[in-house]
């Protein structure tokens, strides 16, 4: 019997190693991806890496901060080095569903209708500032995102793959805008707040701006085909059952924080994270491993990816705002309480 469980902790050692060496292998173009966005993208290194799980965890992203920080600018180029065909709507009160999806138009001479397809039909779509759309356009969109298909008239088309929405918000101005609910907030698998550059990389961005020289064009790195395959070795990151275990337990906490030792969050809490945040936690992990090139999901790596899963499926009341208490510091104080495995 003895022997039999040695057998199997030794196979389960060779798989792990096994995985561990073809991810090595298998991301090595992440180094190269970086380098070419680095060229246009000066600091911002952890929009990068939110942008990169996004992209290889098959999860829609929301990019919040004020203007200037590079939002579009870092999507756009992120399309360049992907080499897929992007698409860019800009998001403003009168947009109808049919400006983004399509219509039926008719045509006289066959006396029939034709569908022209909307700016959706792309692989990477940036919503730039998708709150200032009426709740119609924001709905049809997060529809999109989910179900991965449009129904224009009785025909119903497949998206192209990969696709990936990455949406932008504004935080500053409240006046015209359509703050997004807190249930289609869900839908997007990560929300990225960005803060202003360091003094250093100012330095950099403006000499990068005004400088004679043209600016720098990023190359093609991969394909959209690499991607799909990238995406499936990126399932394939070994996710032990403690870990596993360490993603529910963060996630629970977050609605039910009494059975953890944390009774004072109760009242700051109006609804916690739902099982999607599970799912995206365990698969942003993954794809966070893969970036650093490990074949198995640690700890640390749940909890470097945990604000930017959670700090939009966390609710809080008037008690936490009026207190002044934000979801990262909740987030934080989840993260410092739950054990480790």
């Amino acid at each position: 019997m003895e022997e039999h469980i040695e057998n199997n902790t030794s196979t389960d050692t060779l798989d792990i190693q096994s995985i561990n060496q073809k991810i090595k292998e298998e991301s090595q173009f992440i180094a190269l991806l970086k380098a070419e966005m680095g060229k246009v993208i000066i600091g911002q290194l952890d929009m990068v890496d939110s942008l990169l799980i996004g992209l290889l965890s098959n999860g829609h992203i929301l990019l919040e901060g004020v203007p200037g920080l590079a939002k579009t600018l870092a999507i756009n180029t992120l399309s360049k080095v992907v080499d897929v065909e992007f698409s860019r709507i800009q998001f403003t009160p009168d947009l109808l569903p049919a400006d983004l999806l399509g219509t039926m138009i008719y045509n006289q001479k066959k006396e029939d209708f034709t569908i022209k397809k909307g700016p959706i039909f792309s692989n990477f779509i940036l919503a730039d500032e998708i709150n200032r759309a009426p709740a119609k356009v924001q709905s049809a969109l997060l529809e999109a995102m989910q179900e991965r298909q449009i129904t224009i008239g009785d025909e119903t088309f497949k998206l192209p793959e990969p696709f990936l929405v990455l949406a932008t918000q504004n935080p500053v101005e409240q006046e015209g805008t359509y703050p997004l609910p807190e249930a289609q907030m869900d839908r997007f698998m990560l929300k990225v707040v960005l803060d202003y550059p360091k003094k250093e990389e100012e330095k950099l961005i403006i000499r990068h701006n005004i400088s004679s020289q043209s600016f720098p064009k990023p190359n093609p790195i991969i394909n959209p085909q690499q991607i799909i395959k990238a995406r499936e070795i990126v399932r394939s990151v070994y996710l032990d059952e403690k870990i596993e275990q360490y993603i529910v337990d963060i996630v629970n906490a977050t609605r039910e924080p009494g059975e953890y030792g944390m009774e004072k969050l109760a009242p700051l809490i109006s609804f916690g994270g739902s099982p999607r945040a599970s799912i995206s936690l365990a698969l942003a992990s993954k794809a966070y491993a893969f970036i650093h090139q490990r074949g198995y999901v640690i700890p640390e790596d749940v909890r470097a990816v945990c604000d930017d899963v959670l700090r939009h499926r966390i609710g809080l009341t008037y008690e936490a705002e009026a207190e002044n208490i934000s979801v990262e510091k909740i987030i934080k104080h989840i993260l410092n309480k739950v054990e480790v495995p």
